[in-house]
């Protein structure tokens, strides 16, 4: 009897993993940001203020729980931390820059819900007399004119071997 009940549960698991669930059509979940003009402005000084080292105008384009996620996907830091991270930032790199293009919408649905501007673009720097330049991507929440989560994107790995940093395998374990 145990058997049966297995097999019949992990039938019903497979069968529930191989059928997709019915997707909510796009414009049901997704429309037009009415305040476009507005949050893109808001999120591109705020990413500027950073960048350029202006934590105090950062601060004030912030809402009080801001919230920052990433590059990894466990990253997440508060206004401050992130602050605090980007003044060791300053002390390393020079010639600090960044360009992108920036989109907007409104989630009117799920976990995401609220208005959001997307930004693709590149950063570049100086460090150890080092010219790096790499893509990001970075997604801002943004309510009430403050940015209240920002989520970047971008490959960590490489910006760091550019800085001459080294993989090491592990070793192998031995019997």
């Amino acid at each position: 009897m145990a058997l049966v009940a297995t097999l019949l549960f992990i039938s019903a698991l497979a069968q529930a993993q191989t059928t997709p669930a019915t997707p909510t059509p796009y414009t049901d979940a997704v429309g037009i940001n009415p305040n476009a003009d507005q949050d893109i402005a808001v999120v591109s000084a705020f990413v500027t203020a950073i960048v350029s080292g202006d934590q105090d105008k950062a601060r004030g384009l912030a809402g009080p729980n801001f919230i920052g996620y990433g590059p990894a996907r466990a990253d997440s830091a508060n206004l401050e931390q992130t602050l605090k991270s980007w003044q060791n930032t300053y002390k390393v790199q020079q010639n600090r820059k960044t360009s992108f293009v920036q989109l907007t919408s409104r989630v009117k649905v799920g976990p995401y819900k609220g208005d959001w501007v997307s930004l693709r673009g590149n950063y570049s720097f100086t460090q150890d007399g080092k010219a790096i330049k790499f893509p990001f991507q970075q997604q801002c929440k943004v309510a009430d004119g403050k940015v209240v989560i920002s989520m970047i994107y971008y490959d960590r790995l490489a910006v760091r071997q550019e800085l001459g940093y080294k993989i090491v395998p592990p070793e192998i374990a031995r019997k």
